[in-house]
């Protein structure tokens, strides 16, 4: 491993970069800024390196709005319902940052504040950061820590753990947006998306959430079996992508061990990403509101689904419908979540 100054904040700290790799070339980059992923170099299948996520090259585009490129999205990712809930009793208003709703913990979540290394090594590092109690309208003092590791077999593991001092919604979610030809190389429409997941969460015109199961057997977002995302898109809501219900074991409880949630595959370059989880679902994303008003990485513009995302989170709305989803981190009983993003070609 090998870390530099990235940049500084308006308050004059630091936020460093780190570059992880293996030996077989495979490598990335995070920042200390929103534990973000900056770059993500893969393998063709002839062993030509690319880097395959959006991003930017300097801080101060970070700073600037952006679409959550490569961040820890939280405390609770998607979309909080009317930006409330009811926690034991207690009715708690949170930021309605996309009106009406609350999105990806607020103003000022996990992806706008600055993370401190806990440890390092040549392939893992661990970022730390505790959240204040009352921190974007979100009780309880919150520490969580992410942990990112490039294997050796070309795979990204994303570790979070976290404990509170009060019952609070907790649900981050890594946000890279994917473009397996190479970032700034045109949009995704050819990429095949598969999502092993029979159910979906529906949501309304403003991609609310509505509380409930809704089948995908029969259509437009069924992806149980790979399809060209731009034969897809015509029939997705609003061209964006839902949120999967990922299945769980006979006993009905999530297993300790990543389960598969998601292949996409680039036929030009033959590049795979398989990705594995121990979260109860997947937020699939099209990268439809980018409007090419953003330069990436290679000086390309960013237009409509230059990018997709595979958010690996719990149900965002489960303070409000427990139903579908706990999210409740609660003092004693620590949280442990894990997330794969496996690169191979065919």
């Amino acid at each position: 491993m090998n870390s530099f100054p990235f940049g500084s904040l308006p308050d004059g700290k630091t936020v460093e970069v780190y570059t992880l790799a293996n030996a077989s070339g495979f490598s990335f980059q995070v920042i200390t800024y929103g534990a973000t992923v900056t770059s993500l170099r893969v393998p063709d299948r002839h062993g030509r390196l690319a880097d395959v996520v959006l991003g930017f090259n300097n801080l101060a585009d970070y700073l600037a709005p952006h679409p959550y490129f490569g961040a820890l999205a939280g405390r609770v990712a998607g979309r909080v319902s009317g930006a409330r809930f009811v926690l034991e009793g207690e009715e708690y208003k949170v930021a309605a940052n996309d009106a009406p709703n609350h999105l990806h913990g607020g103003w000022t979540g996990f992806d706008r504040r600055l993370w401190s290394v806990a440890a390092s090594g040549a392939s893992s590092l661990r970022l730390t950061y505790c959240s204040p109690d009352g921190e974007e309208g979100y009780p309880g003092t919150v520490n969580v820590s992410v942990t990112y590791t490039a294997t050796n077999d070309n795979a990204l593991i994303m570790e979070t753990e976290a404990t509170t001092d009060r019952a609070t919604p907790f649900n981050p979610t890594q946000h890279s947006y994917f473009n397996l030809a190479g970032e700034g190389s045109g949009t995704v429409a050819g990429h095949e998306v598969q999502i092993h997941s029979d159910s979906c969460a529906p949501t309304d015109n403003r991609m609310g959430l509505l509380g409930r199961h809704e089948t995908v057997s029969g259509r437009g977002n069924d992806f149980r079996q790979p399809r060209r995302l731009a034969d897809a898109l015509p029939h997705l809501h609003k061209a964006h992508g839902d949120l999967y219900f990922l299945p769980r074991s006979e006993s009905g409880k999530n297993s300790p061990t990543p389960r598969l949630a998601a292949c996409v595959y680039e036929p030009v370059s033959g590049r795979m990403l398989t990705v594995s989880t121990t979260e109860d679902c997947l937020q699939f994303y099209t990268g439809v509101s980018l409007d090419g008003t953003l330069r990436g990485k290679s000086g390309q513009p960013y237009d409509a689904h230059a990018g997709l995302c595979l958010e690996c989170e719990g149900y965002p709305d489960g303070a409000n419908t427990p139903a579908l989803g706990d999210i409740i981190l609660r003092p004693g009983h620590p949280l442990r979540h894990t997330t794969i993003y496996a690169f191979s070609t065919k």
